[in-house]
């Protein structure tokens, strides 16, 4: 897309993005709700200790996989981007080949090592219990041999989208990997019920869908290059400059990355480390609601990604600020009332999880009130990314890292799993606010739109009131509906219908 057809047809762009952010959005509330109820069957089964035992394994392989993904996940939508709309499509090969090959081969690297040093993860997590321990170690080698499915999964996945194409995302990954994930979380559930319930199992249940989803992620990854191509370039200084400027521009974000999902789960090691197991449980189960929101900002994103990417590389600022404001707005439409009532409801709904979880209702206030300011950012941290700005992304993220770590070694050993919520607020306030500031100083792009400002008013107006009185959310949620309804002007919703 040139500068000229992009101020040319702003609806179109707005429809487009509309369209495909609704679909991964709904697929992301899918993939969400289907992760809270594999939590609360984990937690329901395992008890406390083996599940703090189970959620720091899958922490560390979360970890370990983000790092085998080598920030791959950033170049291989922005390179493709901008090489269409430069008219240099015939590179697009040579920019796959520098991203898949090299998380193929690292990825397998990352799951021997896991594997080797499963057991000094389980006595670091949980203790010198050596039944705990033991287990543990079984679950993290289960989860071990899953590496490079999950990483070229992501991997083949960003391929697609690259090419615009969110619909592989939202069926392999988000409804069919998380359906899967639940069916055979939910019959190891069913089978605890008549036998010990077992940590190995509940990871090999929770990991083994990778394997059909990486398997079709390939077909779909495929089928969109074929689709795409042209021509194939021969020209091997060409093929070198790409494969060059691919990693000097990807290499900041593969730490970044890794430092991303470091803040997303380096608390529950360190609660699990510094705490016990019980408490890590009790934070994981208290912090799900910020993965489910994490999950809509994700499926947002990553619809508004490639065509961000379009607009800076072509230099169209008006395009990408409207982009940027309308996407933020919709999720500040979306996340407000979710950050709102989980604040309010947090001492009721934790206790479905078992005794001892309601607990962690001041965890999910810590929480929600950091992710309101999080979401009110939009997805900043990706316009910095796409504006080519990787290397101030990735000292935003290091800032932030040793800032939870810093808050968790501090505030853990004090106040528990409270001490790690407040480490991680402190760091998405952090990782929101420094960017905010770069984007704007660097490109004059800021989220605060007219429907980003209407969003946040409707939410708080509608949901603020149900911290007092709760029961009043029946009120609240066909208020806010018919709010938003009278507001879609501003709020850009047109943009959801079809195109007549």
């Amino acid at each position: 897309m040139t500068a000229t057809t992009a101020q040319a047809d702003p609806r179109g762009t707005t429809r487009d993005t509309a369209r495909g952010g609704l679909a991964n959005m709904a697929g992301s509330a899918l993939a969400g709700g289907t992760g809270v109820v594999v939590t609360w069957i984990v937690a329901r089964a395992l008890g406390a200790e083996q599940a703090g035992a189970f959620f720091a394994a899958t922490a560390a392989f979360v970890l370990v996989c983000g790092l085998a993904k080598l920030g791959t996940q950033t170049g291989l939508v922005y390179w493709p981007a901008r090489l269409r709309s430069t008219g240099q499509d015939h590179l697009l090969g040579a920019c796959l080949r520098a991203g898949i090959p090299p998380v193929a081969g690292f990825s397998l690297l990352l799951g021997v090592a896991m594997w080797l040093a499963a057991p000094a993860i389980a006595r670091l997590t949980a203790g010198e219990a050596p039944e705990v321990v033991a287990g543990h170690t079984a679950g993290l080698r289960v989860l071990a041999v899953f590496v490079p499915l999950q990483a070229l999964t992501d991997v083949l996945l960003t391929v697609t989208r690259g090419y615009r194409s969110m619909r592989p995302t939202v069926l392999l990954d988000r409804v069919l990997r998380s359906g899967l994930q639940l069916l055979a979380v939910g019959a190891a559930g069913v089978a605890a019920l008549w036998v010990t319930a077992s940590l190995p199992v509940f990871a090999l249940a929770w990991a083994a869908p990778y394997l059909p989803v990486a398997i079709l992620a390939a077909v779909a990854a495929r089928r969109a290059y074929a689709s795409g191509r042209t021509r194939v370039s021969t020209d091997r200084g060409e093929r070198r400059r790409v494969r060059r400027e691919f990693w000097v521009f990807t290499a900041p974000r593969a730490v970044a990355a890794v430092a991303q999902l470091a803040l997303q789960r380096v608390d529950v090691l360190l609660v699990a480390a510094l705490g016990g197991l019980a408490p890590a449980a009790v934070y994981a189960v208290a912090g799900r609601f910020v993965v489910l929101i994490q999950f809509a900002n994700q499926g947002l994103s990553q619809s508004v990604q490639p065509r961000l990417a379009e607009t800076l590389s072509t230099g169209d600022l008006a395009a990408a600020k409207r982009l940027y404001q309308i996407a933020t707005g919709w999720l500040v439409l979306v996340t407000w009332p979710i950050s709102l009532t989980v604040m309010a409801l947090a001492p009721w709904y934790l206790r479905l999880f078992g005794d001892g979880y309601a607990s962690g209702a001041p965890v999910v206030r810590v929480l929600a009130a950091a992710m309101l300011v999080a979401t009110g950012c939009g997805m900043v941290d990706m316009v910095l990314a796409m504006a080519g700005r990787t290397s101030l992304n990735l000292g935003n993220v290091l800032i932030a890292l040793t800032v939870t770590i810093g808050l968790d070694v501090w505030l853990i050993p004090r106040w528990g799993a409270l001490g790690a919520a407040a480490g991680l607020a402190g760091a998405m306030v952090v990782n929101n606010l420094l960017p905010l500031a770069q984007v704007h100083r660097s490109t004059g792009l800021h989220p605060f739109g007219r429907g980003t400002l209407t969003a946040a008013l409707l939410a708080l107006v509608c949901f603020g009131f149900i911290q007092f009185f709760p029961a009043a959310i029946v009120i609240a949620v066909p208020a806010y509906a018919a709010g938003a309804w009278l507001l879609r002007g501003p709020l850009m919703l047109g943009a959801f219908r079809r195109k007549s």
